[in-house]
């Protein structure tokens, strides 16, 4: 049972991860249920202090994300067409990757100006607040990825000082 655990646990540490670049994933909660599952294990010993601080840490970057591109859009006189432009922008990305690694780019700030030009903003103020939707998604978005990632060292560390014990047969 528990190395289906820390399968599990490590799936999802790598859901979680992918999670900090798709909108529809919310990455650190994913991740910290990887975490949550590895201290599952009878193997590891349970730590509730790291599971509590890494699951409040994981639930304000989850509202900051949706906080910060919000600040961002208003930051620099944008609307709510923008940010809907940068998601869009961002799923055209995913599904349709013809810039390739530079598309995860171009394309959400591409959505926020094409949603503030569409929501009849001149195109001066238009590119002012797509840049500020953009900022906001980008901070965000690296946010999200540097939690997930510290859960994966995390997961990863506390499971290679019990490796003994997870994996008895194959010491």
């Amino acid at each position: 049972m528990d190395i289906a655990l820390l399968i599990i646990g490590f799936v999802l540490m790598l859901i979680g991860i992918l999670g900090s670049f798709l909108p529809v994933l919310p990455g650190p909660p994913i991740s910290w249920i990887g975490l949550l599952l590895l201290y599952l294990t009878k193997a590891i010993p349970n730590d509730w202090w790291v599971l509590g601080v890494t699951l409040v840490i994981a639930l304000v970057v989850f509202a900051l994300d949706y906080i910060i591109p919000a600040i961002g859009t208003k930051k620099f006189g944008g609307t709510k067409a923008g940010m809907i432009g940068t998601t869009l922008g961002l799923l055209v990305a995913i599904f349709f990757p013809v810039l390739g690694p530079f598309g995860i780019i171009i394309w959400p700030f591409a959505g926020a100006l094409i949603g503030e030009l569409l929501n009849k903003a001149d195109k001066k103020t238009a590119t002012k607040a797509a840049f500020g939707s953009f900022l906001g998604f980008l901070t965000g978005t690296f946010l999200k990825f540097v939690v997930s990632i510290v859960y994966l060292g995390l997961f990863i560390t506390t499971a290679w000082d019990y490796k003994a014990a997870l994996f008895p047969y194959f010491d």
